[in-house]
């Protein structure tokens, strides 16, 4: 069972205002894009059964969740970091917001037209994100 204490602060997320939503299939292109690049920078530092799900017609908060797997608390907060770093080296992005680092349970990042979730075990099968969106395509990134 997760602990509530390890929980990312929602709060702080509720008042953030997203750019804009794409305008074009160009734009939505660029977007996935830019979560390939969170997935795959998850991958290079062995997260586990990485996805894509596309939220774009599902929800207007975001257009894509990415969601991954790190095996314990200090992996997580290796794969926050290259999520963060890679997406700064190669597109000059910095997240809206992070929450969840301090703990390493869940951590959550806030790109605004995308959002990373990088999740212990324990975590990810409490929180079941991709069952509870299994509406939405998805996309594995091996």
């Amino acid at each position: 069972m997760v602990e509530e204490s390890t929980l990312p602060e929602f709060e702080n997320l509720t008042h953030r205002q997203r750019p804009s939503l794409p305008a074009s299939p160009a734009e939505l292109a660029e977007i996935h894009e830019r979560a390939m690049i969170a997935a795959r920078a998850a991958t290079d530092v062995k997260a586990d059964d990485v996805r894509i799900l596309d939220m774009h017609d599902l929800v207007t908060y975001t257009d894509y969740l990415v969601v991954c797997t790190g095996r314990n608390p200090r992996l997580t907060k290796r794969i926050s970091e290259e999520v963060g770093f890679r997406l700064k080296q190669e597109r000059g992005l910095v997240p809206a917001g992070v929450e969840g680092a301090t703990g390493g349970e869940w951590i959550l990042m806030d790109y605004l037209d995308f959002v990373v979730h990088i999740f212990t075990p324990q975590a990810r099968d409490f929180y079941r994100l991709d069952v509870l969106w299994k509406q939405a395509p998805m996309e594995a990134v091996i």
